[in-house]
């Protein structure tokens, strides 16, 4: 029965999904225009308490909505669908909560999508894979709150079949900058015993929090080449790169693991002799890095505390490990 649920809730989230980060689900707008007919029909002396009425309604939240970068979205998605299988109703997760049916939509759409959502209010938590902007964090208020998953970095990462790999393990900051500029367009110009082959440059699409996390530690006053091909997700970004001979591009450390745990063998270089390993990410040595989180300007529902708290634990844990990240956090005992 469970497994019942959880695949109609399933299908809920695909939905969801597909109407964007989020809206007016049917039931909160039934519930607001009984509420109006309530309180035309209501005697003048109960008014005020007509009035009161939708503040009830906020007493519990059954429903919690994620929006944004693709890099958390397939860790908080598996912890939606494993947390709902396990659980189903609220009442199971805490007796002191209502029997209602758990629903966390997950969407992605992006690390800057995640950030509007979150100050728009259309979810309840923008997923970022960034450093958050003061201007950001201004706008979500003083009740801005931000929660660490995972730390990720951005490897520089060829296709394990290009030559390059046989001369060196290391590029500098400059040649990476100058081959995503498009300063330098065949990898003959990278090394002279490497063939006149175009350098096919693969990065993240603009609205992606790698994006602006390459350009500020790499990239600098110059822009990413125009002939570049953007990449949907890091996923899509590490098969691209795996798929090309000739490509070169900024592949996600969880992308790269897990692409290569799945054959799609890709090379990282050093970049200026440093690699990109687990602990010269967490020492901060390797500087290609970011936090992967989610943000609310909102307070803490007592049922979002509780999804919160699961994200937060050992099955959490695993799950970041599984999808190739490094967990920002000591699980709870």
């Amino acid at each position: 029965m469970k497994k019942v649920l959880a695949m109609l809730l399933s299908a809920a989230m695909v939905l969801s999904m597909m109407t964007g980060c989020g809206s007016t689900t049917n039931q909160e707008a039934s519930n607001e225009q009984n509420t109006t007919e309530e309180a035309t029909e209501a005697p003048e002396e109960t008014t005020a308490e007509a009035e009161e009425a939708p503040a009830e309604e906020d007493e519990f939240q059954a429903s919690v909505m994620f929006c944004g970068s693709t890099s958390l979205y397939p860790i908080i998605s598996s912890l939606a669908s494993s947390f709902t299988e396990e659980y189903v109703t609220w009442d199971k997760v805490d007796s002191s909560f209502p029997e209602e049916n758990i629903s966390i939509y997950v969407a992605p759409g992006g690390s800057g999508v995640g950030v509007s959502a979150a100050i728009d209010k259309t979810a309840d938590f923008g997923m970022v894979a960034r450093d958050m902007k003061d201007s950001e964090i201004e706008d979500l208020g003083e009740n801005y709150q931000e929660f660490i998953v995972a730390r990720d970095a951005l490897t520089v990462s060829v296709n394990s079949q290009n030559p390059i790999c046989q001369i060196t393990d290391d590029m500098s900051t400059e040649t990476i900058r100058k081959i995503f500029a498009g300063e330098l367009t065949t990898w003959d110009q990278v090394d002279a015993s490497l063939p006149a082959e175009t350098i096919n440059v693969y990065i993240r699409d603009l609205s992606g929090g790698a994006y602006e996390v390459f350009q500020k530690s790499v990239m600098g006053d110059s822009e990413v080449t125009a002939s570049a091909t953007q990449s949907a997700s890091m996923t899509e970004l590490a098969t691209n790169i795996a798929n090309d001979p000739w490509a070169i591009g900024y592949a996600g450390f969880g992308a790269y693991n897990k692409a290569n745990e799945a054959g799609q063998v890709l090379t990282a270089m050093k970049v200026d002799g440093v690699e990109a390993t687990t602990e010269n990410i967490i020492s901060g040595t390797y500087t290609i890095q970011r936090p992967v989180m989610f943000v609310t300007g909102d307070t803490i529902s007592d049922s979002e505390q509780k999804f919160i708290d699961y994200v937060f634990s050992q099955v959490g844990y695993d799950v970041v490990e599984a999808n190739g990240y490094i967990p920002a956090f000591t699980p709870a005992a």
